[in-house]
């Protein structure tokens, strides 16, 4: 008998498609990356996988019970050391085994992370998880699965060795250790090719995009409200709720707490009504900023001013470049003209980069961090190549490996990221045959 979990309660058929490409993809013996915006819902089908017992027999049949699957919510180890990071995964893979009352295996386990603890040291934690995991996967023939949520809070801080450690794990037990990602865009394009590149071929390209809607699991959260809260409002308000949010599982569950809490008959010519509630709750305003402020200067243009753009489409933001969540759209409307194009300011004394009120520093990687902060504090100069390389990166350990050409790769991504348009550079301007300039 497992923990009782919220995840529990939700009916197999929820995130049915996406979770088959996931399967299919560890059995292949694949890690996964699962893409979302945020409050889309990749924490509950990553959740749904580790807690749910009949979403692992309706998709892994008999094998369910050899799939053992490690949540583990890294928004909880988002500054921690890589030392603090190892004993994060050993003590969840500990607790994994406790919630599913696998006693045997989990006293072996706490037997090797109490070993670890005498020492306290990462070396001897990391020989810990080694010997756990050559266990559970060698001697009891478990196919286990390590589940990092919210991956992307630990990115800005993420240790070179973290994928190397994975390999490692991964190679000694015959690939019976796979791992899913749960991250707002893809690994590959937050993160510099060398700190991934010991997992390349595990990683790179095994996405599942979540769309915007998934009606079985909105159907079982309007359900469980209905219940939770002893009223029960007239069909057409979920039908109208789901019409606005576009069935996005954040906003739609706020909207209709937002209904629940007013007693409000939703009635066909009351439907502008109900549009300037929900924009006029903070909760539900707050959700849509979070979504805004997630994309990238070109995406924000894109989806802003209706043209079609791949990454938008993929996750369910566009369909044919029209916003696919008419209430996001409403809230477009009413931004101003700046909240495109503010200016770029570097704050020294919170070693932040803002553009107009909004933080962006956690939108870049430590080395785009590094590059746009030198080139904004030498603004309307030319910064040579070599300069860039020797002042940015100025241990010779961290230089290994960033060539001419590493250089221009760093410079493309941030370029998405910051740039309105990518492909005709603003702030960033190439200076050919010598490096680049800062014209913000």
């Amino acid at each position: 008998m497992e923990t009782t979990t919220f995840e529990q309660l939700y009916p197999p058929e929820t995130w049915q498609e996406q979770t088959k490409k996931v399967v299919e993809m560890l059995r292949a013996g694949k890690s996964v990356q699962v893409i979302a915006p945020p409050g889309v819902g990749k924490s509950n089908l990553l959740r749904l996988l580790a807690y749910n017992g009949k979403v692992r027999e309706k998709h892994l049949g008999k094998d369910a019970g050899r799939f053992h699957f490690v949540y583990m919510d890294f928004s909880e180890v988002r500054e921690r050391s890589l030392f603090e990071i190892i004993k994060f995964i050993l003590i969840s893979l500990s607790y994994s085994l406790g919630e599913r009352k696998f006693d045997e295996e989990q006293a072996v386990v706490n037997e090797n992370l109490k070993e670890a603890l005498e020492f306290a040291d990462e070396l001897i934690f990391f020989q810990s998880l080694k010997k756990s995991v050559d266990y559970l996967a060698k001697v009891r023939n478990l196919y286990l699965v390590f589940m990092f949520d919210r991956f992307d809070d630990y990115i800005p801080n993420i240790d070179s060795r973290f994928f190397l450690d994975l390999r490692i794990l991964n190679s000694r037990v015959a690939y019976n250790l796979v791992s899913v990602f749960g991250v707002t865009r893809p690994v590959e394009d937050s993160l510099e090719t060398s700190i991934f590149d010991e997992f390349h071929e595990l990683l790179v390209g095994n996405h599942v995009f979540l769309p915007v809607k998934d009606p079985p699991g909105l159907a079982f959260r309007f359900s469980y409200l209905d219940q939770v809260t002893g009223k029960n409002p007239d069909e057409r308000a979920k039908k109208e709720i789901e019409k606005l949010t576009g069935g996005h599982g954040k906003l739609a569950r706020l909207s209709y707490e937002a209904i629940l809490s007013e007693d409000l008959p939703v009635q066909a010519e009351k439907i502008d009504d109900i549009e300037k509630l929900l924009l006029s709750r903070s909760q539900i305003k707050a959700a849509l900023v979070e979504l805004w402020e997630f994309l990238t200067a070109e995406e924000q243009i894109d989806l802003k001013g209706g043209s079609k753009n791949d990454f938008l489409e993929k996750t369910g933001l566009q369909s044919n470049g029209k916003i696919t969540i008419p209430l996001l759209k409403t809230f477009l409307i009413s931004l101003p003209k700046e909240a495109t194009s503010a200016k770029l300011v570097y704050d020294p004394e919170r070693n932040e980069i803002r553009k107009g009120d909004e933080d962006i520093t956690d939108k870049l990687t430590p080395s785009e961090f590094r590059l746009l902060r030198y080139l904004m504090q030498n603004a309307s100069r030319v910064c040579e190549k070599d300069e860039i390389i020797n002042q940015v990166w100025r241990d010779s350990k961290s230089q290994e490996g960033v060539t001419d050409q590493a250089l221009d790769q760093i410079v493309y991504r941030l370029r998405k990221k910051i740039e309105n348009d990518p492909d005709s550079p603003h702030l960033i301007q190439t200076v050919k045959g010598r490096g680049y300039k800062f014209s913000g």
